[in-house]
C-alpha cells in the first residue's frame, strides 16, 4: 500500500483546500502540521500522523518545539526531511513572537524582562548568560549574549558585561540567564556574580536593574526578592 498524499484524500479532508476556503484559523494544529509534511505513512494520513505526534507532545506546540529529529523519528513516516520542516516552522513561530515586541520597548518590571527573554531562553537545553542594556529612560538599547555553558552552569566575566554597557552607552543593565533544570532559585555562584557586577557597575555610575533567572514558565528576580 502506497503512502497517501494530500491530493489523494477526500476533498473534505484536504487541509490546503480548507485553508484556502476558510483561512488558516479554521485549521487544527494537526492539519497545519500535515500541510508541512505533505504525506503520512502506509497506515495513516498526514493529519492522523500529526495527531499522534501532537498527542505524544501533550497536544502542546510549545512542547513540540523542544523536539529534535530523533524524537520525531519514533513515528513511522517522520524522516529527517519532514522532521526538519516541522522544526523550522516552530522556530519561525518562536522568532515571530520575539519580534512582536519592539526592541526599544520600556522595561518596567521583571515580567517585562522575562517576556523579552523567554522566547530566547525558555526551552534551551543548556545555560546561556545575557545582558540587557538600557538607556536612562529604561528603554532597551540591546541584548547581548555573554556566554554559553553546559546543562547546569555557565560563566560570565564582569569585565565583558561592563564593556558591553560602556560601548553602547548604557546607564542601566539587567543580567539574565536560564536554568534548564527548571529550578529558578539562584546558586551561590549566581549570587556572587550579581554582587560583583553590582559593585563594579556602581563605580562606573551604571545601575544594575535586575538579575533574572529564566525557566520554562517561571522566573526568579533578584530585584523583586530585595537582593539588589
Amino acid at each position: 500500500m502506497s503512502k497517501l498524499n494530500i491530493n489523494q484524500w477526500a476533498e473534505e479532508d484536504r487541509p490546503r483546500e480548507k485553508m484556502m476556503q476558510k483561512g488558516a484559523e479554521a485549521l487544527s494544529d494537526a492539519e497545519l502540521l500535515a500541510i508541512l509534511i505533505g504525506s503520512g505513512n502506509t497506515e495513516e494520513s498526514a493529519v492522523a500522523l500529526m495527531q499522534r505526534v501532537l498527542a505524544a507532545a501533550g497536544n502542546n506546540l510549545h512542547n513540540l518545539g523542544k523536539w529534535q529529529v530523533q524524537d520525531f523519528a519514533r513515528f513511522k513516516g517522520m524522516g529527517p526531511a519532514k522532521s526538519i520542516a516541522v522544526m523550522a516552522a516552530l522556530e519561525l513561530g518562536k522568532r515571530r513572537t520575539l519580534q512582536q515586541r519592539p526592541e526599544r520597548a520600556g522595561i518596567r518590571s521583571s515580567k517585562d524582562i522575562y517576556d523579552l527573554f523567554y522566547p530566547l531562553l525558555g526551552d534551551l537545553p543548556t545555560e546561556e548568560f545575557w545582558v540587557l542594556l538600557l538607556n536612562p529612560a529604561g528603554r532597551v538599547i540591546d541584548k547581548v549574549r555573554i556566554s554559553r555553558g553546559g546543562i547546569d552552569q555557565t560563566t560570565a566575566d564582569v569585565r565583558t558585561i561592563l564593556r558591553e554597557a560602556l560601548l553602547q552607552h548604557a546607564t542601566q543593565l539587567a543580567l539574565v540567564h536560564n536554568h534548564p533544570s527548571g529550578n529558578a532559585q539562584p546558586s551561590l555562584d549566581d549570587i556572587k556574580l550579581t554582587q560583583n557586577v553590582q559593585q563594579a557597575a556602581r563605580l562606573m555610575n551604571i545601575r544594575v536593574l535586575d538579575h533574572l533567572i529564566v525557566t520554562d514558565g517561571a522566573w526568579y528576580s533578584f530585584n523583586d526578592e530585595g537582593r539588589l
